[in-house]
């Protein structure tokens, strides 16, 4: 059975759920039916005093299984689900005997949910434990109750916190919140307590069903002090979600509105919202990001199938600044052993010492004890001699951006390391196959692109050479796995995908920019787009004169391969916006690290330059802001297609999330290949010729798109 029913000598049962065929429970068709037989026998059996569920996995409940739950279109259907659940979730509420949340692992979203509908909950005290509401960061809101008892338990304005800001919790800051009762130091402390509370409290019932007069912490809607707080509310949340996601204002409404009615209406309100939600297009196009297509990428879907998994021991990184300790710092925290060389032993011990600086802050934030920081520091050797690089079977080269410099510390390396190892290069745009040509190895060479900063950034694009092999693939894409990557495979081509795509959307920026629109319009084309920030704001922070050096490259490269210059090339390294690049260095603007770019850098913050509209504008007409906004999203979604034919990208799963975790494309779109999914490959295709007629065209559609739209086909 899912739950397993085990009762004492006092008439307490001890129900441990655990769903047979899962790794986690969820929330699922086979989970409520072992649920509902459990209901029917607690209601039923005079015998039982009162009734624990425990998990018998690693987590307790993980929440609904979204696999199963988000096939229809039907608003009704999921109304009608949210409230099933409800009704089961308020049976085990108002069952007249108490029952208790043992808390033995994390809760998340429905499991949280379920632990809310018990009386009492009690975890144990240990910090790898999580509480907290995903369900916003795929377009939901909790909808088992989670808005109704988190705004009855814990007030209006703490209750946002949690429903609205994908924060997840640990045990004590649960406790110090309101949403958990105790603290227990162990397994048999925590059974031991929830057994003694039930003994205690024969009567239990939640605050709002035994005080009619029961109050909203913090007060109703009504209350002075809650409505100044409202007042302003709506405006920040729309300031935050630049009126794109529609997830944070639907939970304050549902919150706001069901803190003004009974308990049953205030659920209804509940699922009204989230069916709205769940049939909207924000949520189906992150859930298909955010739960498939991630999932698909963790299971394996781009791994060579038929190799073994692959363990990696010892790691070399050859550089110790901003990228190869960041390398450093993952690797270790994933319990390799780390090899740091630099130039000089100067150089490794100020790597090493970075690193010690990143842990000191996840210590001070609680994220890490003492002990642990310094058992990962431990694991890191810094220095200037590549003898100590003998035995690594993994080694990450992050050396500067020059062909030569790449060269030279890989034939170092090779010489000495593991002789059945893997060497992979950290570029983000050079292509592999050349930089394998140093290697006496190509086979085992392969490219592993990491973002900055590295501790944070999610992603790590994985880039075949011509001669990689697919136990070097396997090898690579477990490494990145180990370390808590999401890794996409990609094949090799200059800027393979990420760089490449990413270009193109800041390019259109400057463009935009060079034809006289507002620098502020620019900006805000972007945030309204979904960008994490404006195209200008992004060019400051990369350094104008590093994209100059970039497109010199690239247009030396093309000469030098000897293949013809056509506008699309030409578009694709970036000519249309080059005169704003060449502009800005004239003036001696070269970006953020040079004193100054398209923005003023102050103690206060940051702000446009007042100098741009006279250096650019001319009184041109304005654009509408949509014109701005399309722009911006069809030529990443353009170019992305463009990688899909030419065989770059393997699956929409890899573009899709090596966009949103790479670039920050906007996630309300689930990717740039899902977004041409939603809008429909056909109407895709004509906006894009729209586009390309009036702007150039960098926005034609590839073939593939044409051959998509006239077959009925979209990106699977």
């Amino acid at each position: 059975m899912s739950i397993s029913w085990e009762k004492d000598s006092d008439g307490i049962v001890l129900l441990t759920m655990d769903l047979q065929g899962y790794s986690a429970n969820v929330l699922n068709d086979d989970f409520f039916r072992a649920f509902d037989d459990v209901l029917q026998k607690l209601e039923s059996d005079d015998t039982v005093r009162g009734a624990v569920f425990l998990s018998g996995k690693k987590l307790w409940v993980a929440g609904a299984d979204i696999d199963s739950s988000f096939g229809s279109d039907d608003p009704q259907y999921y109304f009608d689900s949210c409230q099933l659940i409800k009704t089961r979730f308020r049976r085990l509420e108002t069952l007249g005997k108490p029952v208790v949340a043992a808390l033995n692992g994390t809760a998340l979203g429905g499991g949280l949910e379920l632990a809310l509908g018990c009386h009492r909950r009690i975890a144990i005290d240990d910090d790898r434990i999580r509480f907290g509401f995903p369900e916003v960061s795929l377009g939901l809101l909790p909808g088992a109750g989670g808005v109704v008892r988190t705004v009855r338990l814990i007030g209006l304005q703490n209750a946002m916190e949690w429903l609205s800001q994908n924060r997840k919790y640990t045990p004590q800051k649960a406790l110090k919140a309101g949403m958990i009762h105790a603290l227990a130091a162990d397994q048999d402390d925590l059974i031991r307590q929830a057994k003694e509370w039930i003994r205690d409290n024969p009567n239990a019932q939640a605050p709002w069903d035994a005080d009619e007069r029961y109050r909203i912490p913090g007060g109703s809607p009504s209350h002075p002090r809650v409505a100044q707080m409202l007042a302003i509310a709506p405006a920040m949340v729309r300031k935050e979600t630049k009126g794109i996601y529609p997830a944070p204002p639907a939970i304050m409404a549902a919150a706001v509105e069901g803190a003004q009615v009974d308990f049953e209406t205030a659920e209804r309100i509940e699922s009204r919202y989230f069916a709205k939600l769940a049939t909207g297009p924000v949520s189906r196009n992150m859930i298909t990001a955010f739960w498939t297509q991630l999932n698909q990428i963790k299971k394996g879907q781009s791994r060579p199938q038929n190799i073994p998994p692959q363990e990696t021991r010892r790691v070399g990184v050859l550089g110790a600044g901003l990228m190869g300790h960041g390398i450093a710092y993952v690797t270790a925290a994933a319990g390799m052993d780390v090899v740091m060389t630099d130039r000089d032993q100067e150089s490794a011990d100020k790597g090493r010492e970075r690193i010690a600086g990143i842990l000191k802050q996840q210590t001070e934030r609680g994220r890490l004890d003492p002990s642990e920081a310094d058992a990962i520091l431990q694991r890191v050797t810094a220095t200037a001699d590549y003898d100590r690089l003998s035995g690594c079977d993994l080694i990450i080269e992050a050396v500067f951006e020059n062909r030569e410099l790449k060269a030279s510390v890989t034939q170092a390396a090779e010489a000495v390391m593991d002789a059945a190892g893997v060497f992979a290069s950290n570029t983000s745009t050079l292509p592999i196959t050349g930089l394998a040509e140093a290697s006496s190895r190509p086979e085992k060479f392969i490219g592993l692109h990491f973002f900055s900063p590295v501790h944070k950034m999610r992603l790590v694009e994985i880039i075949l050479g011509d001669k990689t092999d697919d136990s070097t693939l396997a090898k690579a894409f477990d490494y990145v796995l180990r370390i808590g990557k999401v890794p996409i495979v990609v094949n090799d081509s200059r800027g393979f995908y990420t760089s490449r795509v990413f270009s193109t959307w800041t390019n259109e920026g400057m463009k935009m920019l060079l034809e006289g629109q507002h620098p502020h319009s620019v900006e805000m084309a972007g945030l309204l787009a979904g960008m994490p920030v404006g195209p200008l704001a992004v060019m400051d922070e990369i350094s104008l004169e590093l994209a100059s050096h970039i497109r010199q490259q690239t247009l030396e490269d093309l000469r030098a391969s000897g293949q013809p210059d056509t506008p699309l090339a030409a578009a694709q390294r970036g000519d249309h916006a080059a005169p704003v690049i060449e502009k800005m260095l004239s003036l001696k603007r070269p970006g953020r690290a040079g004193g100054g770019g398209f923005y003023e850098y102050t103690d206060e913050g940051k702000h446009l330059w007042p100098e741009l509209t006279t250096v650019f504008m001319n009184g041109q007409p304005q654009l509408p802001m949509q014109e701005m906004i399309d722009r911006i999203i069809w030529i990443q979604a353009v170019e992305t297609a463009r990688c899909m034919e030419e065989g770059i990208l393997k699956n929409a799963a890899d573009a899709n999330l090596g966009a949103i975790f790479g670039w920050g494309f906007a996630p309300q779109h689930g990717g740039p290949l899902q977004f041409i999914n939603s809008c429909g490959v056909s109407a895709f295709v004509d906006r894009a010729e729209e586009l390309a007629a009036a702007w150039g065209e960098r926005f034609e559609p590839p073939e593939l798109l044409r051959t998509m739209a006239a077959e009925g086909r979209t990106f699977t």
